[in-house]
């Protein structure tokens, strides 16, 4: 019997693989960077390989982010283990979390930190946040 990835370890490696994308770090320069192969940072990032705490660790060194990062916007379910793995498809969302992991919100995000100019960079943001629709207000 097959078992299904621990969905920590999914979350998890999907947010390696967010901020090693939003680096525009390739999972071949990562694994090198760790001494592995590219397959290796592949297993990490599917959640199919259990990232060790030392590992964890020298991820959070070389990706420039605290420990913690891995485990942040984490769901409740996930933490408590009470979900199963999320589908291998899952349908599209544009506001949910995978927005985060798209290319084109990863590209978008390393184009608006590369203006050198601040209030460019600000108008910029402020035009985006108009084009689009009104947030609900926060629940609280």
């Amino acid at each position: 019997m097959v078992s299904k990835p621990n969905p920590i370890d999914i979350h998890v490696g999907g947010r390696v693989r967010l901020r090693r994308t939003l680096l525009g770090m390739s999972q071949a320069k990562l694994a090198q960077a760790l001494g592995l192969t590219f397959q290796q940072i592949q297993k990490y990032e599917r959640g199919a390989n259990r990232i060790g705490s030392s590992r964890l660790f020298k991820l959070s060194q070389i990706l420039d982010v605290p420990v913690s990062f891995f485990f942040d916007d984490m769901t409740e379910e996930t933490a408590t283990g009470g979900g199963a793995a999320p589908p291998a498809n899952p349908p599209e969302d544009p506001s949910g979390p995978d927005t985060l992991t798209k290319r084109e919100t990863l590209e978008l995000v390393r184009a608006y930190y590369r203006i050198p100019d601040d209030r460019l960079r600000r108008k910029v943001f402020e035009l985006v946040k108009a084009a689009g629709p009104k947030d609900k207000a926060p629940e609280g």
